[in-house]
């Protein structure tokens, strides 16, 4: 199976704002004094648009989906939550621990993608964990390596560990279950997604090691990645507070590999690690400040990978 992917579903917002249903245990976000919400969505839609502008730039192959307005769904910016689609024509569907994010599954998304020639056979729904209060949160809780088969999961109030192991069960994948912490008002808390502290590339994996407190399960998920022979490249917590672990790599023209983030992130990485990533990947970065302000979510949440076949 593909790592990487030229397709990308990506929604726009329509009424970004500061979800105070996620604030809850998403410690990232943060409020935007002084500024109207209007104000708020309107410099998320600017943010948004010269991102995917970036994007299909080099190459990518964007699917822009308006938001709806009928709906409160102020964290619509993030598909990548709800949804994943898979080689073999399956696409999953998550449950989600906002009840006001679970209005952004919506069918016609599909249908688009369905519009664009992607082929979809068969949808797995784990969406009724919800009325039993468990959730999962797509690629922000499970980061997926497709091509060696496995699954990395940091366990969270957003993230259980029977729909994880199920979920692996129906996709056919080992599950790496971990738990990864970042110090809030001196407490140490557990991340709410496991892509906001790692990132799975081909070739390499960046990851704060730092916050897997459990020095066994660090060494084990460390362990895994050596196997897979990826080039690990460590980040510190500073840095994942500037969405450092959120990026993602993909495919623009001639398969040339990106490694996609936010200006925020770039900025913070060191000399040395951008030169270790740069020989796998040439580096593409936007400022996306408001959104991963309010929203506490970057470059990562915002895109969706298809990985469907075509018909």
């Amino acid at each position: 199976m593909k790592q990487t992917t030229n397709s990308i579903l990506m929604i726009r917002p329509m009424a970004f704002r500061m979800n105070e249903q996620t604030a809850v245990n998403n410690y990232y976000q943060k409020v935007l004094d002084g500024l109207l919400p209007a104000t708020v969505n309107a410099k998320a839609q600017q943010e948004f648009d010269a991102f995917v502008e970036k994007l299909r730039a080099v190459g990518v192959d964007v699917t822009v989906v308006d938001d709806t307005m009928n709906q409160d769904t102020p964290d619509s910016i993030f598909p990548n939550n709800w949804v994943s689609f898979h080689e073999n024509g399956d696409v999953a569907l998550y449950p989600m621990f906002a009840e006001n994010r679970r209005q952004e599954r919506r069918e016609e998304i599909l249908d688009m993608l369905e519009d664009k020639g992607f082929k979809m056979e068969n949808i797995v729904d784990y969406t009724s964990a919800e009325e039993d209060g468990f959730f999962l949160e797509g690629t922000g809780s499970l980061l997926l390596d497709r091509a060696n088969e496995k699954a990395y999961c940091a366990l969270s109030p957003r993230a259980d560990e029977e729909l994880f192991i199920e979920f692996c069960e129906d996709f056919d994948y080992a599950p790496v279950l971990f738990e990864a912490f970042h110090t809030v008002n001196g407490e140490r808390k557990l991340i709410y997604h496991t892509n906001v502290m790692m990132c799975l590339g081909e070739t390499f994996a960046v990851i704060c090691a730092d916050s897997i407190d459990d020095k066994k399960e660090r060494k084990m998920v460390l362990d895994n990645l050596k196997k897979d022979n990826k080039e690990i490249i460590l980040i510190t917590e500073e840095q994942v507070n500037n969405f450092a672990g959120n990026m993602l790599e993909v495919r623009g023209t001639d398969d040339k590999r990106y490694l996609v983030m936010s200006t925020a992130a770039h900025l913070s990485l060191k000399p040395k690690q951008v030169e270790q990533l740069e020989k796998h990947v040439v580096i593409l970065s936007s400022s996306l400040d408001t959104i991963e302000a309010c929203g506490g979510g970057s470059a990562r949440c915002m895109m969706a990978e298809v990985f469907l076949p075509k018909a």
